[in-house]
Order: C-alpha cells, then sequence, then structure tokens
C-alpha cells in the first residue's frame, strides 16, 4: 500500500512536476454573479479582463462531492491518502476536507487519511506538497509523509509584492484611507503569511525598492539558516520575473524556477504582483 498526495489548486504546481510526482489536485472556484468557474479553468489574461467588467468574483472551496471522490478514488485501491491544503483561515477547503474525510470513513472504516494545514498558500503551500510526494514516491509511511509536509513549513517563506493597493483596497484587505496615502507616496507593502493570515512585513518607497528589499530578506535568511529550493512567482509581470530571477542567480548561483500565481490569490494582490517562495535547510520559526 502506498501514500498518494491530494493539494488544491492554490499551490499552483505546474503539470509536469504533478505528473512526476503523482500529484492530485481539486480546484478552487470563482464566481462572477450566475457566471461560476473552476480556478484551473480560467487563465490570468481571461480573469482579469472579466475582472474589469464584471468587479470582484468570490472564491469558494471545492465542493464536498468533489473532495469525497478524490478520496475514495485512492482508499478504493488501497493506498492511504495525505492531503495538504491551503490555510484554513484563508478557505474553508480544510474544513471541508474534515467533512469529506469524515464521509470516507463511513464507507472505508479502515481507510488511512491525513489532511494537513499548510498556514499559507501558493508555492509556500506547493513546497510542503512537494516535500511530502517526495517522501510517498521514497516509500516513507503515511506519517512520514505528512511530518514531511509539516517539518517544510516551518522552513519555508513566502514573500509578495503588488503593483500597487488597488486589488487589496477592493478585496477590502486594506482600508481606504491607507491605500490612498500608500498610492499618493509610491509607498509599497512587502507582504508576507504567517499564522495562517496575510500579513504586512514592511512598507517601502517604490516598487523597485520593495524587490531590493524583500531579496535582502531572503538572503538574510538563507544565510542564517541555509538554503532549500526557491521559486519566483508572478501575475502577468513575466519580465519582472525574470529579472527577479537573474538577480537571485547572480547572488546564489542556484537553480531559480518561475511559476505563476492564479485567480484565487491573484483577485486580492492583482496584475504586477511579484513573489520570492523559499524554504531554507533549519527551521525559521
Amino acid at each position: 500500500m502506498g501514500v498518494q498526495i491530494l493539494t488544491d489548486s492554490t499551490s499552483y504546481l505546474g503539470e509536469d512536476i504533478r505528473k512526476e510526482l503523482k500529484i492530485r489536485m481539486v480546484s478552487l472556484n470563482l464566481s462572477f454573479g450566475n457566471d461560476s468557474m473552476r480556478e484551473i479553468d480560467i487563465d490570468n489574461d481571461r480573469f482579469y479582463k472579466m475582472m474589469a467588467l464584471k468587479g470582484i468574483p468570490t472564491s469558494s472551496q471545492p465542493s464536498v462531492g468533489e473532495l469525497y471522490n478524490e478520496m475514495t478514488n485512492v482508499v478504493a485501491m488501497g493506498d492511504s491518502l495525505c492531503c495538504i491544503f491551503l490555510s484554513s483561515d484563508m478557505s474553508g477547503t480544510f474544513s471541508t476536507g474534515q467533512i469529506a474525510k469524515e464521509m470516507v470513513l463511513e464507507k472505508y472504516e479502515n481507510a488511512m487519511i491525513e489532511i494537513v494545514d499548510s498556514r499559507s498558500n501558493c508555492m509556500q503551500l506547493g513546497f510542503a506538497v512537494v516535500m511530502a510526494a517526495r517522501a510517498a514516491k521514497a516509500g516513507k509511511t503515511l506519517e512520514q509523509v505528512k511530518e514531511a509536509a509539516l517539518e517544510n513549513i516551518k522552513r519555508s517563506r513566502f514573500l509578495f509584492i503588488p503593483e500597487n493597493l488597488q486589488y487589496l483596497k477592493k478585496g477590502g484587505r486594506i482600508g481606504g484611507a491607507s491605500a490612498l496615502i500608500g498610492n499618493l507616496f509610491k509607498i509599497i507593502p512587502i507582504l508576507t503569511v504567517e499564522d495562517g493570515k496575510t500579513s504586512i512585513l514592511m512598507k517601502v518607497r517604490t516598487k523597485k525598492n520593495a524587490v531590493l528589499a524583500m531579496v535582502d530578506k531572503m538572503l538574510q535568511d538563507i544565510s542564517k539558516n541555509g538554503l532549500g529550493e526557491i521559486v519566483v512567482e508572478h501575475i502577468d509581470c513575466l519580465d519582472e520575473a525574470k529579472e527577479l530571477t537573474n538577480m537571485i542567480k547572480d547572488k546564489l548561483k542556484v537553480t531559480v524556477d518561475i511559476m505563476d500565481i492564479g485567480p484565487v490569490i491573484g483577485l486580492h494582490v492583482g496584475p504586477g504582483t511579484i513573489s520570492i517562495a523559499y524554504y531554507t535547510l533549519k527551521a525559521m520559526r
């Protein structure tokens, strides 16, 4: 009996790595009024055009039925399952997963299912998923696979910078006055996710300086705790992502992949957002 991995679409893992490590994925959903869609079925270009015309959509977790079916497909073949989802403070996916698990156990009472709250999203979630999947591929037990994910969460960080405060303001993530002052003086926040919630790490004048400060923070973490892997993520600003990637490569002489942030997380920060996700060799928290 093996261990399989299930995550959600806000990990934004590419199809290649999901195929390589046999990672299952369920999708969060978006609704523009009566027009609903799965996150994985719409690209950023179409999404932001719809958002400009129709306003901010709502997002929702995968249905209980979808999670139940994914879990059932795994346990029916005799495998155990480790589910790793975005922060329970950001979505009901984790709690819905718990409900689906109980439904599965009513039919398969010996099923082995663990559900992990990553306390984050994007590639900070993605790294936890990848570590778990690598452990599963190496033949580790379900408990060891779960521990691989939890241990990586203690060693990872996600830093991101919006182009401006417009989407944060629209989404109600900051007050109107703060948004006005920020845009007036070109003050850009460097955001992070700690204890499952988005918080401001620091505020810097101009995006260029914010990117430099973000890289400095990453270098401080790496200097103190060692380096695992790094990914640059972005929303419709590939050229900036390439520049940031080259900057990191010049400083650290490492491989840095570039990945997209999709609509569910992107609706809160908007196009032009750029980020770094990384994990270290020693725990940061």
